[in-house]
């Protein structure tokens, strides 16, 4: 067997493999999406069935009839684009610094903000109400914002920036100073526009964390109206209790969409930060 034909063969025992593997993520989403336009009594037919021949969009109308579900999914999408942005901009800096610039104590000080990723959530969390409570930010938003942006996934994000710029070549800084460039420009100017790569891995780990919260919203919000939607998701039941299925594998549809379609086209970017390949 040539050499190519080798080669070919590998290329499609690995297609084959991922295939196989993808299985039981793909085979779920499909699902949901395709029980979302059928009838109730459908959803639980015996054999079941993957199409419906008499699909419907009401569950799509019952999800924003039922509660404010349009303010709920506003909510999710500023609360996660504000918190992506905060990050962008304190992680790149951390990053930058921990990377670039040398003081007393700079590892040491870096192993410190490393031990944020060993603290679970739920350690922090009833010393983070008392404190957002004496502030008066209970049934705000606020702490969805600072806990989220300034706690775990910055730190990560910190990490995965420091370990970006501190690759970069040192002839870029040298050459940035001849030009008469202090800190703030060549973070701005040189390193930022090579950085991204690892900006959008952190964009994408950030929203998604951010998107994905459920114990936080929990904590600190009682008003529907303030509710995101992973809490909004556990509210479809009917007045006597019973689940609304379709309607909520629609409200899920909506959910999950948006954020398959910002990774399918930015994954690319995602994997080069991750593999910090941004210099060829």
């Amino acid at each position: 067997m040539s050499s190519k034909s080798k080669s070919v063969l590998r290329r499609v025992l690995l297609v084959t493999a991922l295939g196989v593997l993808a299985i039981p993520f793909v085979v779920p989403t499909i699902w949901m999406v395709a029980a979302s336009v059928k009838p109730l009594p459908e959803i639980f037919k015996s054999p079941p069935s993957l199409w419906t021949s008499d699909p419907t969009l009401s569950a799509y109308s019952e999800a924003f009839s039922f509660q404010p579900f349009a303010r709920q999914y506003v909510n999710s999408v500023y609360i996660a684009v504000l918190v992506t942005l905060i990050t962008l901009l304190v992680s790149s800096l951390a990053g930058y610094a921990f990377a670039r610039i040398r003081f007393p104590g700079a590892n040491a000080l870096f192993l410190v903000v490393l031990v944020g990723l060993l603290v679970p959530s739920e350690v922090t969390i009833v010393p983070l109400f008392q404190m957002f409570k004496r502030a008066g930010m209970i049934n705000t938003h606020w702490p969805l914002i600072l806990v989220t942006a300034l706690a775990g996934p910055c730190v990560l994000a910190t990490f995965i920036m420091r370990q970006f710029f501190i690759a970069l070549p040192a002839e870029l800084e040298e050459a940035g100073r001849l030009d008469g460039l202090g800190r703030p420009a060549l973070w701005w100017r040189i390193f930022l526009p090579l950085a991204k790569p690892a900006l959008s891995a952190v964009a994408i780990l950030t929203f998604l964390t951010s998107w994905n919260l459920y114990l936080e919203p929990t904590v600190y919000l009682t008003s529907p109206e303030l509710f995101t939607l992973p809490q909004a998701l556990t509210r479809f039941t009917d007045a006597y209790g019973g689940d609304m299925w379709n309607t909520q594998l629609a409200a899920a549809t909506m959910t999950v969409l948006p954020v398959l379609i910002v990774f399918v086209v930015a994954q690319r970017h995602f994997v080069e930060g991750l593999a910090h390949s941004g210099l060829k």
